[in-house]
């Protein structure tokens, strides 16, 4: 009997050792590795300094050169917002000052 104690706590002892290392190895294995950017990754501080020939409209996202897109900065800044409707804007202020409302008297439950 004392002997199966014993055998069983070699086992016990061992398989503890064992599966700690295999835990701390698989653990610090890729540590390394992923610490690295890839190979092919342009550093940031060559990023800053590029310059950007080419853009994207900001209406539908096309690519476009950068002078369409100066021309369309021009022209967006040039055209005022369209105004809203009188009664709409009503609508929206008194939506607003609701909200404000209940953030303030969350029981109100208007």
């Amino acid at each position: 009997m004392g002997k199966v104690k014993s055998t069983k706590r070699v086992i016990l002892g061992v398989l503890s050792i064992t599966s700690s290392l295999s835990v701390w190895l698989i653990s610090h294995w890729g540590a390394a590795v992923m610490a690295l950017p890839p190979p092919d990754d342009i550093p940031e501080e060559i990023l800053r300094t590029e310059i950007i020939i080419d853009a994207r409209s900001p209406i539908d996202g096309k690519p476009i050169s950068a002078a369409e897109y100066a021309e369309l900065q021009a022209q967006l800044q040039k055209v005022p917002p369209p105004e809203l409707n009188t009664k709409l804007r009503q609508t929206v202020f008194l939506l607003r000052i609701r909200k404000t409302l209940l953030q303030l008297f969350p029981f109100l439950d208007l």
